[in-house]
């Protein structure tokens, strides 16, 4: 996947509720957005125009209310966007991150057995 234009705060917002129930109205992601945002719908309309153009959301045309829906997996945004954040804030080592992660108290005891089992198994991958 190429690097893209990371998306804003605002703009994440917007793809995590069309990313839970896609597609949506304007007046849908103003009314599901405006208790912890604020956001009036001429605002909502301005970002999706933006996020049109960096070609993160299309738009169906057609019946009423046009319809959004988003272009870009969550996953992959949290991949691309992590793999960023790695080279930006830790010289491109993810161990960095991680350590980071556990020293600052940021994993529960749960999470780091999870990340205990995900390193074995990477390491079981790599043997064969």
């Amino acid at each position: 996947m190429h690097e893209r234009e990371w998306l804003t705060d605002a703009e994440l917002k917007i793809m995590n509720c069309l990313w839970d129930r896609s597609p949506m109205t304007a007046p849908e992601l103003t009314r599901a957005l405006e208790p912890q945002t604020g956001w009036t719908r001429h605002t909502v309309i301005g970002l999706l125009k933006r996020m049109i153009d960096k070609q993160t959301v299309r738009v169906e045309e057609g019946g009423a209310l046009k319809r959004y829906h988003p272009l870009i997996r969550r996953e992959d945004v949290q991949r691309e966007q992590t793999t960023a954040l790695v080279g930006r804030l830790f010289g491109g080592n993810a161990l960095r991150l991680v350590s980071n992660l556990v020293d600052g108290g940021a994993l529960d005891e749960g999470e780091i057995e999870e990340l205990s089992r995900m390193l074995d198994e990477a390491k079981r991958r790599g043997r064969e």
